[in-house]
Order: structure tokens, then C-alpha cells, then sequence
């Protein structure tokens, strides 16, 4: 091994020490503090980024924070689908849809238009920041809900919307990124695209996700039930690059995968109790570092001069996110499904429970990495949107649950 590579290798490993010591650290900060641990995160990758210690700058690892980042985000997405409920989920199907696609949209849209006007930036790159803030976060959110109890019906369409809108905002935001890069709009090659891109998201997931539920399962499909763990990781892997090489989303295909993962009683499928047990640790584990990872990275790349140059109107959009984007989309999407009896106090409850978090701190750091113009601008309003959702929204989600009369005793 030449000494350049011997070099390169020993920063990396250096850096993966830095954000794994320094995110327990942190950690157990947050604790003491009461704080949200992804703010805690974000601080400490501040800390030990270019603008103040210079200990990491990730333009000199790209593709390892690419790296990261991608199976970062594929692995939770892969967690939050496991998470969804096929059966609570049948109650409030149309609504949950709505909200993880329509609403989406209408986010981005109203995000997109203000961010446009508030920046003076063009209206795809100010479209792009608002898609990558529109969708939710199941790995803040699925905590979260550990601790409040509330209607069951509430709080599976919070946490499946949550997982849903990950994967459908990142299919937006990367058809956004295309037609940027490719200077060129068409709306019929753009739904074509995105209708390709989810459909075969789609079809990998379901193939794999059934391949590997089965291949873990117990006898005689069951070859490598021992190993239910390496067999999900595998999985959030193959899945993520076969849906790629077709031009599909990798994205929609983790999830998908988890899905089945996750409901596989539904199709007959069941697993060893001991080898659940194991794969659970493995997940909480895993999905503990990545959103160490990932959030330490966002901090890094924030920069100074671009947070003190554009707080107020990386503020303004997003108290227009949480003030109007946000109860537009909930009221327009919600109203439509007259099964799911949604009355004011739940809607109210819909509108303010938003926070965001991991799958738009993984895309917004990828912009950087790409070089997409206004990157560090997105990034900003992303770092901002994320500090304002878990501190504030996600803080007084509770209390707001019992001020609404929402928590069961």
C-alpha cells in the first residue's frame, strides 16, 4: 500500500472515530439537556467542521459521505417501512396517500414559490428546497410515539405518512435535480419519469422484499433464518442499486422492502422469536449510528457565513412551511377521505406534527456533494427547518396532545 492510500485510509477511519465517540458523547448530552439528540448531532458536526476545528471536511471524502449518506437514508427508509401496519394502515389508506403524495406536492409547491420570492433564487433550484423539507421523519417520529399515547388511528397515519413521504419527497427532489441538471422541462417526460421511477421502485421492492422475508423465514424457505440481520442489510443494499441501474427509485424500493418485512404474518410468512429478537437489537443499532452519521455530516457542511448571511429568510420559509404549507396540504388531503371521520382537534394535531429530520438532512448533504447551484443556501434552510421542527413541534407534541384532549389515558 503506497503512503498516499495508507493516508486517505487513516483519515477515514479517524473521521468514522470522531463522529461515532463524539455522537455517544452527544448523545448522552442530549439526555441531560432534554434536547432532541439529531439538534445535539448537527452542533457537534459544526463543531468539528471546516468552520471551526477543520477536524472533517467532507469534499475531501465526497464519494465516502455520498456513501454514507445513501445507505444511511436507504437503511431508515428500509425501518420506517417496517414500521407501517397493513391493517391500521386499511383504515386510513386514502388519507395517509394523500398526504405522502398530494401533500407533498402542495408543500413543495408553496414552499418552493415563497422560497422563490423570499431569496430571489430561480424557481426549480427554490422548488428543490422546498421538496427536500416537505416530507416528514419516521425516525423522529416513531420514538416519539413511544412515549405519547394517543389514538391509534392518529398515530399509525403520522407515522405512516411519515415513512411514505420520505420516499415519495425523494423521487421528487431527485426529478427535480434532473431536469436542472439537464437545463429542460417537459411536464410529460417529467410524470413519465416519475411514474417509471416509482413503478420500478416499486417492483424491486416487492421482489426483494419478498426473496429476503422468505429467505429468513422459518423452515423450509428458511436457509438463512439464522442470519435475519445480515440478510435486511443485503437487502436495503441490492434493493437500493438494482431499482437505480433501471432508472428506478431506490428509495421507494427499500421501503417497499421493509413493508413486507414487516407484514409478513399477512402472507403466511413467520420467523423464529429468537432470531426477531437479535434482528431488532441489529436494527436499533444500525439505525442509531446512520442518524448519528448523517446528522454530524449536515453539521459539517454548514456553513458560518451563509447561516449569519440568510437566517431571517431561511426563518421565514420556514414558518411558512409550518404556518401555511404545512395545514393547506393536512386540510386539503385530510377532508377528502369521509371514512376516516377526522374532526378539528385531529386536524389541528395533523398540521403541527411535522418534523423533519433525516431523509432531507441526507439529500440536502448530497446537493453539496453534486454541486447543485444554491446547495449551500438549501442546506441552510434545511439545517434551520430541522433545529425549528424538533425543538419546537416536537417538544410540545405531547402537551399539545393533551390540550386537544387527543392521549388516551
Amino acid at each position: 500500500m503506497n503512503n498516499s492510500a495508507e493516508l486517505v485510509i487513516n483519515q477515514i477511519l479517524i473521521m468514522l472515530a470522531l463522529i461515532l465517540f463524539g455522537g455517544v458523547v452527544f448523545s448522552k448530552i442530549s439526555e441531560l439537556l432534554h434536547l432532541p439528540d439529531v439538534v445535539l448531532y448537527i452542533i457537534f458536526g459544526l463543531l468539528i467542521g471546516p468552520n471551526v476545528l477543520n477536524l472533517i471536511d467532507v469534499n475531501q471524502f465526497s464519494i465516502g459521505n455520498e456513501l454514507i449518506l445513501t445507505i444511511g437514508a436507504a437503511y431508515i427508509l428500509y425501518d420506517g417501512g417496517r414500521e407501517v401496519n397493513l391493517k391500521v394502515l386499511n383504515k386510513v389508506k386514502i388519507s395517509v396517500l394523500m398526504l405522502a403524495t398530494v401533500g407533498v406536492i402542495i408543500s413543495t409547491f408553496i414552499t418552493g414559490f415563497f422560497t422563490m420570492k423570499i431569496f430571489g433564487m430561480s424557481f426549480m433550484t427554490a422548488l428543490l428546497a422546498g421538496a427536500i423539507v416537505a416530507s416528514t421523519d419516521p425516525s423522529v417520529l416513531i420514538p416519539l410515539f413511544k412515549k405519547i399515547k394517543i389514538k391509534d388511528k392518529l398515530k399509525q397515519t403520522i407515522i405512516c405518512e411519515s415513512a411514505f413521504n420520505d420516499a415519495v419527497g425523494a423521487i421528487l427532489t431527485f426529478t427535480i435535480i434532473t431536469i436542472i441538471l439537464k437545463n429542460q422541462f417537459s411536464a410529460l417526460d417529467t410524470l413519465i419519469q416519475l411514474g417509471k421511477s416509482t413503478g420500478v421502485g416499486l417492483i424491486v421492492g416487492l421482489i426483494f422484499g419478498l426473496i429476503s422475508t422468505l429467505l429468513v423465514s422459518e423452515k423450509p424457505y428458511g436457509v438463512l433464518m439464522e442470519y435475519p440481520y445480515m440478510v435486511s442489510l443485503a437487502t436495503v443494499c441490492a434493493s437500493y442499486a438494482v431499482s437505480t441501474i433501471f432508472s428506478g427509485s431506490g428509495f421507494m424500493s427499500v421501503f417497499i422492502a421493509g413493508i413486507i418485512f414487516g407484514n409478513k404474518e399477512i402472507i403466511g410468512i413467520s420467523h423464529s422469536e429468537k432470531h426477531e429478537i437479535r434482528h431488532f437489537h441489529f436494527k436499533e443499532v444500525m439505525t442509531t449510528i446512520f442518524r448519528m452519521m448523517i446528522f454530524i455530516l449536515l453539521g459539517t457542511q454548514i456553513e458560518f457565513n451563509i447561516i449569519i448571511k440568510y437566517w431571517l429568510p431561511a426563518l421565514l420559509v420556514v414558518l411558512v412551511l409550518i404556518f401555511i404549507a404545512r395545514p393547506i396540504s393536512v386540510l386539503l388531503c385530510v377532508t377528502v377521505d369521509r371514512k376516516a371521520k377526522w374532526n378539528i382537534r385531529e386536524i389541528i394535531y395533523l398540521m403541527w406534527t411535522r418534523e423533519t429530520g433525516v431523509i432531507p438532512a441526507a439529500l440536502s448533504s448530497m446537493l453539496v456533494s453534486m454541486n447543485i447551484p444554491n446547495a449551500n443556501i438549501i442546506s441552510s434552510i434545511t439545517f434551520m427547518t430541522i433545529i425549528i421542527t424538533l425543538t419546537i413541534q416536537a417538544s410540545t407534541a405531547k402537551n399539545l396532545s393533551k390540550a386537544l384532549k387527543l392521549d388516551i389515558i
